[in-house]
């Protein structure tokens, strides 16, 4: 017999009752043949039976501990859904008020342009930083804000 045999069988022995019905006939042949493996399987029950057999009991301490983590995170979870759903509104609305303001202040900035006699690509680029500008200033702070909020979620869970 070849060591990858021997190292297949230790890995189904390992594996317990979830073998397929041709890995546990060739196990089971296996095992008749060879008294190493033989033992193997032996001295593994006896491992397996001897930790089922010693009771567990967790300490009242710890067990109101993990009570107490686990609703803490179920709750920080549930925030995070219910803030996830708040950003999706208010994209939908900042999309929706965008589509419908951008004609609008297009043509305000094309008559203020015309009034005032200056060439389009000015009025266009003032339109353009006026209409960009505070979008920048607004996603690079959410973003400071959103790392600042990352790092002390990270930093309480430690």
């Amino acid at each position: 017999m070849t060591l990858n045999e021997h190292d297949e069988a230790r890995k189904l022995i390992a594996q317990g009752g979830d073998l397929s019905d041709t890995q546990h006939s060739w196990l089971q042949a296996h095992v008749q043949d060879c008294a190493a493996c033989r033992d193997y399987g032996d001295a593994a029950g006896r491992a397996v039976r001897a930790v089922r057999s010693q009771p567990l009991a967790a300490d009242s301490t710890l067990v109101r501990t993990t009570q107490m983590r686990v609703r803490a995170r179920a709750l920080e979870l549930q925030q995070q859904q219910q803030r996830t759903w708040l950003v999706a509104a208010a994209c939908l609305f900042v999309g929706f008020s965008t589509a419908i303001t951008t004609p609008v202040f297009w043509r305000i900035f094309a008559w203020m342009g015309e009034q005032a006699g200056v060439s389009s690509w000015v009025w266009q680029t003032g339109f353009t930083f006026f209409w960009v500008v505070p979008t920048l200033v607004v996603s690079a702070t959410l973003l400071v804000r959103g790392n600042h909020l990352t790092h002390n979620s990270e930093a309480q869970w430690k």
